[in-house]
């Protein structure tokens, strides 16, 4: 006998993740915990975020993981690893009994995901494609755990297609049209 999963509201799923030690994705009712990132990810993370806060100061915000992005064309909340927004912020906000509950980013320029093994085919796939439908959206960066690699998906304007290109060490991304050492992300 197969069981169907327990659906709980956007609401219920906030209340809970404000009482957790721990990050859930919620899609569409359904509550999924995140796994946890190794001291690699963590490292390249950071890292992630530094260069990117370096190289957008004054022009854009970037955010660390613990700020929530909100999809509400595909009923996604979840966290990435580096997120960018740049003019005002947009955020789905949860209020109850006059206190806010949480608070999701809703218009990111740019994400960046640090893959690891057991998220790598989740964070090229279906993620990617919640994050394709954030009209927003501008760039989605995956940053490698195994090798100095970056990948960079870029929409094309006036289409729907998404331009992809790789680089490796010694080379340089352009990431909303600043540049930036393949290097720097992977410093130790």
């Amino acid at each position: 006998m197969v069981t169907q999963p327990l659906l709980i509201t956007f609401e219920e799923y906030l209340e809970k993740e404000a009482a957790s030690e721990e990050k859930h994705e919620w899609l569409a009712g359904i509550v999924y915990a995140m796994s946890r990132g190794s001291p690699e990810h963590a490292r390249l993370s950071a890292n992630v975020v530094a260069v990117l806060r370096a190289a957008l100061k004054g022009e854009c915000a970037v955010y660390s993981s613990d700020v929530m992005l909100f999809v509400a064309e595909t009923s996604l909340s979840t966290y990435a690893d580096a997120t960018v927004t740049c003019g005002a912020v947009e955020t789905y906000r949860v209020m109850k009994n006059g206190r806010s509950l949480g608070e999701a980013i809703t218009n990111p320029v740019l994400l960046v995901e640090v893959l690891s093994d057991s998220t790598q085919a989740y964070d090229r796939g279906e993620k990617f494609a919640h994050y394709m439908r954030v009209a927003s959206l501008e760039e989605y960066v995956l940053v490698s755990q195994t090798e100095p690699r970056v990948e960079i998906f870029r929409r094309v304007p006036g289409g729907g297609h998404w331009a992809h290109e790789i680089a490796a060490a010694g080379e340089t991304v352009t990431l909303h049209g600043q540049s930036i050492a393949v290097d720097d992300i992977y410093a130790k």
